[in-house]
């Protein structure tokens, strides 16, 4: 296995005896980074530091998950304030956050369903050119309008 000690410096390719000879003497622990190479790389370190570190990075992951943000487009938006949102969005996306598409129809707009869909999709379109998107909740008449949430997808 690749050994690595606690200020990050690679010691070279030891045998599991060896390293955890080197781990005691220095009054640490022997950690598993990874498995996925060969050899597998270990690193000396406490491990009480380390299961910490794991957990706060966890705790702000899912902490990111959470936040929904929201963007509303309107039945007559000019192609620059699409743009203007698109860019607003895209930021949103890329810091991990979900984003909730709204257009608010009103009165004799509601008829016209069908303009506001294509609407919402050339918004969608204009954002997937800059990053791949999943659908959390698809398009969705409301009585109001129509709502969506889409997120960044993983792959992406």
């Amino acid at each position: 296995m690749r050994l690595i000690n606690q200020e990050g410096k690679q010691l070279g390719i030891f045998n599991l005896r060896e390293a955890v000879e080197k781990a005691r003497s220095a009054g640490l622990d022997l950690i598993l980074i990874t498995r996925k190479v060969s050899p597998p790389i270990c690193k000396i370190m406490d491990y009480g530091k380390y299961a910490y570190n794991l957990d706060k990075k966890e705790k702000k992951q899912r902490q990111k998950a959470g936040e929904l943000k929201s963007i509303r487009l309107t039945f007559n938006i000019s192609p620059h304030d699409m743009e203007t949102r698109a860019k607003t969005a895209l930021k949103f996306l890329k810091e991990g956050d979900k984003i909730k598409i709204e257009m608010r129809l009103r009165g004799r707009q509601k008829a016209l369903g069908n303009f506001a869909r294509d609407k919402i999709a050339k918004f969608l379109e204009s954002l997937k050119q800059e990053v791949p998107l999943k659908v959390e909740r698809p398009l969705k008449r409301e009585a109001r309008g129509f709502t969506m949430i889409i997120t960044r997808s993983v792959g992406g």
